[in-house]
């Protein structure tokens, strides 16, 4: 019977009990281990976790860790002990840098060395992409299959699940149907759900482009704040409607709207990190002591829908080197990058100027 799920919907399960602050279980052949994610944890299933016994860790990205000033001797990750007397507050203080200028001093930490961290690996990359703060409470489990069976919980094996986070997931398309807009009445709008369960993808073909030349393109990603709400930290809204206005112009183009919300961290974080912004960091540190990378995207989507709708060929619009780069390595042909230098403002030179000088965008 194909009832079960398997590990792909096992692990979109996975990521909704996560942001619902349900624990999931993780196993491997060294063993299993009971996960929490830090930003949804509440204070009754933290005392539960603390009545099992044994010794539960926060895992964190190094990042995050860096700035905790915590060894991170598994090199992505860091295992850090909980206190016997921790709180929530403690947990949220550790994986969330809101209040880090206010009490800077959170340890000392200290972080465990010995033993395996491929659950602990695998459950911050799950936070990550259940769009929460990656931080994950972790307590090893010594029978996880009966624990997950207990407690009705998710379980998910590892060593199947590790390839899949790591795959960039195959977006399916849905239904297309014309569009007009301002920029050109001959649109049409065609949808893309990825198999993993997560956002969906789109595309906005302007004109009736030719498959066999290059197309005038535009990998954009969903910024809710510059692109519905006119925001002006940013320079998103304008490259949006600069692109559309050029495709509309030359009769032909195609707009990727990729559904990778602040640099892939989601709204809510994104958010978290502009907080960080107004207290001075600059728009790369702030992803950093949140505890993710400059830049956390996946422009691999881009590339699939490009190739499932005829395009092998295409003229970039982007001012993002690393773009051009990864379509290349998806086998689309960049001819040409076409600038897009539009949108710059008070509100958003120094981050401008941050992405140029530490992002490598060309500006």
């Amino acid at each position: 019977m194909s009832f079960t799920p398997d590990v792909t919907e096992i692990l979109a399960r996975a990521r909704a009990d996560l942001r619902m602050g349900v624990p999931v279980v993780l196993f491997d052949n060294s063993g299993g281990a009971l996960v929490l994610a830090a930003e949804t944890l509440n204070a009754q299933r933290l005392a539960d976790l603390h009545a099992l016994g044994g010794a539960p860790v926060l895992a964190l990205t190094a990042r995050r860790a860096a700035t905790l000033k915590a060894r991170a001797y598994d090199g992505d990750v860091a295992r850090v002990l909980l206190p016997p007397e921790a709180g929530l507050t403690w947990v949220l203080g550790v994986a969330d840098p809101a209040d880090d200028l206010k009490t800077p001093m959170k340890g000392p930490l200290i972080t465990q060395r010995e033993g395996a961290a491929d659950l602990h690996r695998l459950a911050v990359n799950l936070t990550k992409t259940a769009r929460l703060l990656p931080a994950a409470l972790i307590l090893p489990l010594g029978d996880p299959a009966c624990f997950a069976a207990t407690h009705g919980l998710t379980r998910i094996d590892a060593a199947r699940a590790k390839p899949l986070l790591a795959a960039a997931p195959e977006p399916h398309p849905v239904v297309s149907a014309r569009l007009p807009v301002s920029a050109a009445e001959a649109g049409r709008l065609h949808i893309f759900r990825p198999e993993d369960g997560g956002e969906e993808h789109y595309a906005f073909e302007i004109g009736q482009p030719d498959r066999d030349k290059p197309v005038l393109a535009r990998l954009h990603s969903a910024c809710f704040t510059g692109d519905v709400l006119g925001s002006l930290k940013c320079d998103c809204g304008p490259q949006l409607h600069g692109a559309l206005d050029q495709m509309g112009q030359e009769g032909a183009g195609v707009l990727l709207y990729l559904n990778q919300e602040g640099r892939g961290i989601g709204l809510a974080n994104k958010m978290r990190a502009y907080s960080l912004q107004d207290q001075g960091f600059d728009t790369v540190e702030a992803n950093h002591r949140l505890g993710f990378e400059d830049d956390e995207r996946d422009f691999r989507l881009g590339a699939e829908i490009l190739k499932s709708m005829g395009f092998s060929t295409i003229r970039l619009l982007t001012n993002n080197p690393r773009k051009i780069a990864m379509m290349e390595k998806q086998g689309i042909t960049v001819t040409e990058r076409v600038p897009l230098k539009v949108g710059e403002n008070a509100f958003n030179r120094a981050y401008l100027a941050t992405k140029s000088a530490k992002s490598g965008h060309l500006l």
